[in-house]
């Protein structure tokens, strides 16, 4: 649970991000600073640990997302009643709450945090089949329900249900590659946002313009990444994102998760 509010801290504290709330700036996000997120994680100081409890205290992982989403709803309310109805860790509260749960549940049974990817589709099992069954008849959606209306993106939930692979197989991997090379845990987070905007359908983006957007955001990133990049160059990126209004915010929620899993990976360590 601390672990899980760590990384919402750590989060917004990297610097720079492209069109997201830092440091230096509130990018795209006009409604929002850096101390209003200081306001929401203190909002959330116990939610991890009612996570991490639910999953050391089930015995079926299949059956634990419904007690999952009943504290992740409380958990919503203590964010906005922290920030007077600004969204600001929603994203967050999901991913990071699955998988303070399934870290919680492998403490438990003495296995390895590896496995944590699998745990996820296992809790998360048949989950973007039951919230998008009767989507099309909802009179207000989501962003991530008119994604998935539009375009036939499951976002967030379908990345928790196939064990968010993003994180698996690209950010967590860049992470790892960028710590070994002796940059600052900022620098290294920074420079392992790009590579997961290169692969995240973020709904955010699409919400505030449209996919054809999206896809030159990840267009640009992907040329990044294959050209080399330095910070001057995600410097450069945050004032074009701020400037066109554009907030990869669902690749923040992705961040905080990749620090999570490897700070479970390595608690204790210095990191």
């Amino acid at each position: 649970g601390r672990l899980a509010l760590e990384s919402m801290l750590i989060e917004v504290s990297v610097t720079p991000k492209p069109g997201l709330v830092d440091r230096n700036n509130s990018g795209a996000h006009k409604d929002m600073n850096f101390f209003t997120f200081m306001k929401s994680a203190a909002g959330l100081r116990n939610t991890f640990d009612e996570f991490a409890i639910a999953g050391i205290n089930t015995t079926n992982p299949y059956e634990l997302f419904p007690e999952l989403r009943k504290i992740g709803i409380i958990a919503e309310n203590f964010m906005f009643e922290s920030t007077k109805g600004i969204n600001t860790h929603k994203g967050e509260i999901f991913s990071l709450g699955i998988l303070s749960a399934c870290a919680g549940y492998l403490l438990a049974k003495n296995e390895a945090i590896n496995n944590i990817f699998d745990l996820s589709s296992i809790v998360c099992k048949g989950l973007c089949e039951h919230d998008f069954a009767d989507v099309r008849n909802k009179k207000i959606l989501t962003k991530g329900e008119k994604a998935f209306i539009d375009y036939g993106i499951t976002c967030i939930r379908g990345e928790a249900e196939a064990g968010y692979p993003i994180v698996k197989n690209y950010s967590l991997p860049a992470l790892n590659q960028y710590l070994s090379q002796n940059l600052s845990i900022n620098d290294a987070l920074s420079f392992t946002l790009i590579h997961i905007i290169a692969k995240n359908f973020d709904t955010n983006i699409i919400s505030r313009h449209d996919m054809k957007t999206l896809n030159q955001v990840m267009q640009k990133t992907n040329n990044m990444i294959n050209s080399g990049f330095t910070m001057n160059d995600i410097i450069d990126l945050d004032y074009e994102f701020t400037q066109k209004n554009i907030s990869p915010s669902g690749s923040a929620d992705l961040l905080a998760v990749t620090y999570f899993i490897h700070s479970i990976s390595h608690s204790g360590q210095d990191i």
